[in-house]
């Protein structure tokens, strides 16, 4: 790849909601520019960035990809980002360091709930977009349906810079609304036509959205909007200029059109990129600070300031090792030099740079500034760490992961696969740190959680293929807990003789419960020595012990006050075992007595559904014995905020998308624990039972 100057280059990455064609679309774009000699399709398998088995089999973007094309004396490099809700967090890792986008809509099925989180995303990341209208030759496809989409469903204001020539069965091409031309394609995959009038039929529809494209243009540049109002006539430089501008400050979101597939209207895309994203130059600087401290830090794009980068994305293959991918914010970093990672505080050395053009590793001597690159074998760094000079070192902000939604339970397939399984899981949240693995105190289970069930599936799949183990998938048990509602108060006495020294333990307790959250509670009450200091800690320990295992369901018991008020010992046969096990004993035996109920941990949800999906979704939810707190109103959208049972929403993840045709999101997080019906108490304890 050839060194580019950093005003040159175009970090970009495409995006949108699945189905989208946003992985066709990019093949189309290294067709056109000459870095593949065919154009690779994603439904038979051909695709470079598509290339993953899991991708394959699923005909879906699973996990960003990269690759580069030149266009017009400019670099571009391409992120072909995932759409799907399960993996979107891949794609807000890619927005984090790039420079501009390419918002994919669909003619068909317009805005979808994932394009909106995108969306929301590059706003925050100050990530300026430019929209493609895409599939415009199928079957009811409608252009303006689809801009309109964008306004209700974004709040941008979307504005043409051409138009479909036909659509609906009827597609021919697009009209030039800057030039005024007509293009005709040839529908020979290779993007020929030729250019001609607008045909008359069109001219009237034409002449109204380049008013509307002059309008907008002018409201985005001051100078522009003067001659506008004084009615000269805005040349052609004059509305590439307004173009641009309202691009780069957000006034406006440009909006061209055509087929990813069928390669037309790929090449006009480009030429807009180049002229209306942002190069490194145009973002401006990078604040960071200094590592352990507050002082602010500034690294302008400049292959001659000091180095320093944003590492967005680790992939770790079994043969190859892992490989770290940053992009370069300032200086120059050769091969074979070394780095120093300020989020770890340790040195870091750097091997050979490669480029990435899908999965193909292209060997480079050196990258600068803007860049994007990867580097193999990094000891220490993960995604979201920042890599630096040591001599001027920075910290970015580092990436903020989102957190799982669905939880599943793992169990190996044989002994082998338990003995490798946390080295593959380790290797896999390496380069995707919304894994999460944990064990379950309560239940002894090894639970996986994800951003969704397909993803947790995938991950799965991964495990088998890259690492040689296999796992089954199970619904999680839910950690169910016990506590007291009403007060007892009784003696155990634990007394033993079988020849020798005996055993024996008098206690008198009284339990009553706490509030939520007051876990447990030991009073000391005793007076006068009837049980001696040293034996009143054992007293505690065997009741801690047997809270581990409550008389319902043998959950674990919280929230309650236990009080030794009395007992009594023997000079010989008492031992703090005595007294630990009168202790157990006496707390099992006030558990019954003192109206144990079973405690289920309720969940708090932010369930983001569109406007025509609220009813069913908040019915479903009241009928999983939800409580609905509060909606929010968003653009096109409602957010609900809910609590409910955990037990109700263990596989609300498909059943959402059911209900909301894959338009549904949701992020689900622990709340507290509460009361489960008595109705209900005994189907739980019978399917304990049953699982015993």
């Amino acid at each position: 790849m050839a060194q580019q100057e950093t005003t040159s280059i175009r970090n970009v990455g495409i995006v949108a909601h699945g189905g989208a064609g946003k992985t066709s679309l990019v093949e189309a774009m290294l067709f056109n520019t000459g870095m593949t000699d065919r154009l690779g399709k994603v439904d038979d398998g051909t695709s470079n960035m598509d290339f993953e088995p899991e991708e394959i089999k699923r005909r879906i973007t699973i996990s960003s990809s990269l690759h580069h094309c030149p266009w017009k004396d400019h670099s571009l490099h391409l992120v072909d980002t995932p759409g799907y809700s399960n993996f979107l967090h891949d794609t807000r890792n890619c927005l984090r360091v790039l420079g501009g986008g390419v918002l994919i809509v669909s003619a068909i099925s317009g805005v979808k709930a994932q394009t909106q989180k995108i969306w929301q995303w590059a706003r925050e990341y100050e990530v300026p977009l430019i929209a493609f209208v895409n599939k415009l030759d199928r079957e009811r496809a409608d252009c303006l349906r689809a801009v309109d989409d964008m306004e209700k469903m974004l709040g941008c204001r979307g504005v043409l810079v051409n138009m479909p020539l036909g659509q609906d069965g009827d597609f021919r091409g697009i009209i030039d609304l800057v030039n005024m031309r007509a293009r005709l394609f040839q529908f020979d995959e290779k993007g020929t036509y030729r250019e001609e009038d607008i045909p008359a039929e069109y001219l009237a529809e034409a002449q109204r959205l380049r008013a509307l494209l002059l309008e907008a243009v002018a409201d985005a540049d001051d100078s522009l909007m003067e001659k506008y109002l004084e009615n000269e006539d805005l040349s052609r430089e004059d509305i590439l200029q307004g173009l641009r501008e309202g691009t780069l400050t957000g006034v406006f979101t440009p909006v061209l059109c055509g087929s990813a597939t069928a390669n037309i209207g790929v090449r006009q895309l480009l030429d807009y990129i180049v002229h209306c994203l942002p190069s490194p130059v145009d973002k401006g600087v990078q604040i960071g600070t200094r590592p352990a401290s507050d002082e602010m830090v500034e690294r302008q794009p400049d292959p001659q300031a000091p180095f320093s980068a944003m590492v967005f994305k680790t992939i770790n293959d079994p043969f190859s090792g892992k490989l770290t991918l940053f992009r370069i914010y300032s200086g120059t970093l050769k091969s074979d030099s070394s780095v120093y990672n300020a989020t770890r505080e340790q040195d870091e050395r750097v091997g050979q740079l490669y480029v990435l053009e899908g999965k193909k590793q292209v060997p480079i001597a050196e990258a600068k500034a803007g860049d994007i690159v990867a580097v193999a074998k990094m000891k220490h760094t993960a995604t979201g760490d920042t890599l630096c000079s040591s001599t001027d070192p920075v910290r970015f902000d580092s990436i903020l992961q989102l957190k799982p939604v669905i939880s599943f339970a793992l169990k190996a397939c044989s002994k082998a696969d338990e003995d490798k399984i946390h080295t593959g899981l380790q290797r896999l949240m390496e380069e995707d740190p919304t894994l999460q693995i944990s064990r379950d105190e309560q239940t002894h289970e090894m639970i996986l959680s994800g951003m969704g069930q397909v993803h947790i599936e995938v991950a799965v799949e991964r495990l088998k293929r890259k690492y040689g183990v296999e796992v089954e998938l199970q619904a999680p048990k839910v950690p169910y807990r016990e506590t007291i509602r009403g007060k007892a108060r009784l003696q155990n006495k634990y007394k033993k003789q079988s020849g020798g020294r005996g055993q024996y333990g008098d206690v008198w307790i009284e339990l009553e419960p706490l509030a939520a959250g007051g876990g447990y509670e030991f009073v000391d009450n005793i007076v006068g020595g009837v049980i001696p200091r040293q034996y009143i800690p054992a007293v505690s320990k065997g009741i801690q012990e047997a809270m581990a295992k409550g008389t319902l369901g043998g959950y674990p018991v919280v929230d309650v006050k236990v009080t030794l008020f009395d007992g009594s010992h023997h000079s010989v046969d008492s031992s703090e075992m005595a007294f630990k096990i009168a202790g157990s004993m006496a707390f099992k035996k006030g558990m019954e007595q003192a109206r144990p109920v079973l405690l289920e941990p309720i969940m708090q949800m932010e369930v983001i559904v569109p406007d025509d999906c609220i009813g069913d979704v908040i019915g479903d939810i009241n009928s999983r014995r939800g409580r609905v707190l509060g909606v929010e109103p968003q653009a096109g959208s409602q957010a609900v905020i809910v609590q409910v049972p955990m037990a109700e929403v263990l596989r609300y993840a498909p059943e959402l998308r059911s209900m909301t045709s894959d338009r549904g999101l949701f992020t689900m997080e622990f709340s507290h624990y509460e009361e489960v019906p008595s109705h209900l108490t005994a189907k739980v304890l019978a399917e304990r039972n049953a699982g015993d």
